[in-house]
C-alpha cells in the first residue's frame, strides 16, 4: 500500500502532480521559467527591390512592414517546450523610421495550470542593398545576349518576342530562386538586340530558348576579364544567329517559286507555288527571298485560258497573264492573293 504523503504535493499539501517529486501543477509552475523574450529583433531589408536578408541569404519578398511585424516580434519569444496551445497577440506601436515596439501577450496552458505572461520587443528595421541591386547599381555582368538575323535584319516579331523571351525567362529563373539572374539592361540596335545579363545561367537560357522559339543557332564567346580568391573570371557573349528566313517567306531557289512551312537548322521545308507540292531545300542550295506572304495583295482574276491566268495589276491596273497554278481552283471575278518579285507577279492563292 503506497505511503498516504505520497498522494500530497510536499510544497503546499494540495493533491500530488505526475512529476519525479510528486509537485503539483501550481507549485512546479511557480519555479518554472516558461517564457523568455529576447529584448530586440532585428529585420534586414533592401531598400530598394524589398529583399529580405536571414542570415548571409536574401530572399525576394513582396510583404509590407506591418505583415512582416508580427512574426518578427515572435521571433524573439522561446517558449517552455511543456507548453500547451499556446496563443499570441501582437500589438505594435511604430517609434520611428526604422524602430517599432511590439506588445506581445502569450496564453496556454503548462502542467495543467492556465499561463499568462507578456514581453515588450523591440523591432529594429535595418537597410542593407541588397546583393542583386549592389551588382546592378555597380554596373556589374556576367554576359551579353546578342539576338540577331543571318543576312536581314531583325523583324518587328521577332525583336518582340525576343524581348519576351529575356524577361519571361528572368521571372522564371527568379521565381526558383536565381536572385542574381537579372536583366541589367536591354536595347535594339540597328543590327538587332543587345540583352545584358547578371549571370551565365540567363544568358544561357535566354539564348537557348529564343533559338528555339523563332529558329536559329548560338553560339558563346567567353572571355577572361579578371580573378577572384584565384579564380578566373568570364564575361560571355552569346551570339544568336536566326536563319536567314522566316515561316512565310516566299523565296525563289532553283527556278522555282515557294512558300516556306518550316524552318530547319540546315535546310527550309516550302510548298511549290507552281505545283502545291512539298519541297526541301538544303542550306547550300541557291535562294532568293522574294517576300513575304503577309505583304502580299489582291488582284483581279479577268479569265483563265490554256494553262495562265489572267489578272488586272494591283499597282499598274494592266491587264497580264501569269502561269496558272496546277492546284489553284478560281474563277473569272475572283481575287487571288500575290506578291511582285521584280517585272513579274507571284501568285500565293
Amino acid at each position: 500500500m503506497a505511503d498516504i504523503r505520497e498522494a500530497f504535493c510536499p510544497r503546499c499539501g494540495g493533491p500530488a502532480g505526475e512529476g519525479i517529486d510528486g509537485l503539483c501543477g501550481k507549485c512546479r509552475l511557480a519555479e518554472t521559467r516558461w517564457l523568455e523574450c529576447e529584448p530586440r529583433a532585428v529585420h534586414t531589408y533592401c531598400p530598394s527591390c524589398g529583399a529580405q536578408k536571414s542570415g548571409q541569404l536574401w530572399t525576394d519578398s513582396e510583404q509590407e512592414r506591418q505583415e512582416i511585424g508580427p512574426g518578427l516580434a515572435l521571433s524573439a519569444l522561446r517558449l517552455h517546450p511543456e507548453v500547451r496551445r499556446p496563443q499570441f497577440e501582437v500589438g505594435i506601436r511604430e517609434v520611428s523610421a526604422n524602430r517599432s515596439m511590439a506588445d506581445v501577450t502569450v496564453t496556454g496552458t503548462l502542467y495543467g495550470e492556465p499561463i499568462r505572461d507578456r514581453c515588450t520587443v523591440e523591432l529594429v528595421w535595418n537597410k542593407e542593398q541588397c546583393d542583386r541591386c549592389n551588382r546592378i547599381a555597380g554596373s556589374y555582368y556576367e554576359g551579353i545576349v546578342q539576338v540577331r538575323a543571318t543576312d536581314r535584319r531583325l523583324t518587328d516579331r521577332e525583336l518582340d518576342v525576343a524581348t519576351r523571351i529575356a524577361h519571361e525567362t528572368e521571372a522564371s529563373l527568379q521565381g526558383e530562386g536565381a536572385r542574381l539572374s537579372y536583366i541589367s539592361d536591354l536595347k535594339e540596335t540597328k543590327d538587332g538586340i543587345d540583352i545584358v545579363v547578371g549571370s551565365q545561367a540567363i544568358g544561357l537560357a535566354i539564348s537557348q530558348a529564343v533559338s528555339q522559339r523563332l529558329g536559329g543557332r548560338y553560339t558563346t564567346h567567353p572571355k577572361l576579364v579578371g580573378e577572384k580568391a584565384g579564380r578566373p573570371i568570364y564575361r560571355v557573349t552569346y551570339l544568336v544567329r536566326l536563319y536567314p528566313f522566316l515561316r512565310g517567306d516566299v523565296i525563289e531557289s532553283g527556278g522555282a517559286d515557294l512558300e516556306i512551312v518550316s524552318v530547319e537548322s540546315n535546310h527550309v521545308r516550302g510548298v511549290d507555288l507552281a505545283t502545291g507540292r512539298p519541297r526541301t531545300v538544303r542550306d547550300e542550295e541557291p535562294k532568293r527571298l522574294i517576300g513575304h506572304g503577309s505583304d502580299a495583295t489582291e488582284a483581279l482574276v479577268t479569265h483563265l485560258d490554256h494553262g495562265m491566268l489572267g489578272l488586272i495589276d494591283p499597282v499598274t491596273s494592266a491587264a497580264i497573264e501569269v502561269p496558272r497554278p496546277s492546284w489553284l481552283t478560281v474563277e473569272a471575278g475572283a481575287q487571288v492573293r500575290v506578291l511582285r518579285d521584280r517585272d513579274r507577279l507571284v501568285v500565293l492563292g
